[in-house]
C-alpha cells in the first residue's frame, strides 16, 4: 500500500498516538549519554534550517516540544521525546551550514554518524529535504551511511507551502528516481508542511506502524 493510500484505521491509530502524551526526555552531547535501549527509536535528520523541529511540533500538535529557529545550527545536541510509552521521537542536530563554531560543527556531526550507523533500537530515519532545495550533496552523504549501515530511511520533503504544487511534484519525481537503487531507501516520498498540515497524518500513520 502507498503512502498516499493509506487505510482510514491506520490514519486513526497514528492520530492517536500522536495526539497522546509526549515529552522531553533527555538532550544527549555524547553517545555514552544515550538513553537505555527497548523503546522504537524515529530519528529526524536533515541539514540546517529544514524544518526538523517545526515538523516534529506539528505532528504532535504542540507549538514548542522542540525549539525551532531561523538560526542554522540552533539544535546541537540530540533531543529525546518520549511519544506516549510507545516511541521515541529523535530530534537530530542539523548537518552541514550552520552559525556555530567548527570544532562544535565537526563534534555534533560526529555524535549524528555514530548514532545514526550504531544504534540498534533506531527503526527508522526520516530524513528532511527542504523542497526548494531537493537533494543536495549532504544529503547523499547521509543516505550513503545509512544504506551501509542497513538503517530504513525515508525522504520527507519539507516546506511544500513554499512552491507551487507543480515544483514539488517535480521536486518529489526526481528525489524518487534518485533513491530508486539505494538499499536501506524507503520507496516513497512524503510531502509535508508544518503550515498547511499537508502529509502530516500520513507521516503520523506511517510512523505509528512501527510502534
Amino acid at each position: 500500500m502507498s503512502v498516499e493510500g493509506q487505510s482510514p484505521e491506520a490514519l486513526e491509530r497514528g492520530r492517536l498516538l500522536f495526539c497522546g502524551p509526549c515529552d522531553f526526555m533527555l538532550g544527549v552531547v555524547a553517545m555514552d549519554g544515550l538513553p537505555p535501549e527497548g523503546v522504537t527509536e524515529i530519528a529526524f535528520a536533515g541539514r540546517s534550517n529544514v524544518g526538523k523541529s517545526s515538523l516534529l511540533n506539528a505532528l504532535t500538535e504542540r507549538k514548542n516540544l522542540a525549539r525551532a529557529s531561523t538560526t542554522p545550527g540552533r539544535t546541537q545536541e540530540i533531543n529525546f521525546f518520549n511519544l506516549a510509552g510507545a516511541l521515541r521521537l529523535v530530534d537530530l542536530p542539523g548537518f552541514g551550514y550552520a552559525r556555530a563554531a567548527r570544532k562544535d560543527v565537526n563534534r555534533w556531526s560526529g555524535l549524528i554518524r555514530d548514532y545514526l550507523k550504531g544504534r540498534p533500537s533506531l527503526r527508522r530515519v526520516c530524513l528532511l529535504v527542504d523542497s526548494r532545495h531537493g537533494l543536495k550533496d549532504t544529503d547523499e552523504d547521509v543516505m550513503a551511511l545509512l544504506d551501509k549501515a542497513a538503517v530504513n530511511y525515508q525522504i520527507v520533503l519539507t516546506k511544500t507551502d513554499k512552491v507551487k504544487p507543480t515544483e514539488a511534484d517535480k521536486v518529489a519525481a526526481e528525489v524518487a528516481a534518485a533513491i530508486k537503487r539505494r538499499p536501506a531507501a524507503h520507496p516513497f516520498v512524503l510531502r509535508t508542511s508544518a503550515e498547511t498540515g499537508e502529509g502530516l497524518a500520513e507521516l503520523r500513520a506511517e510512523l505509528a506502524a512501527l510502534a
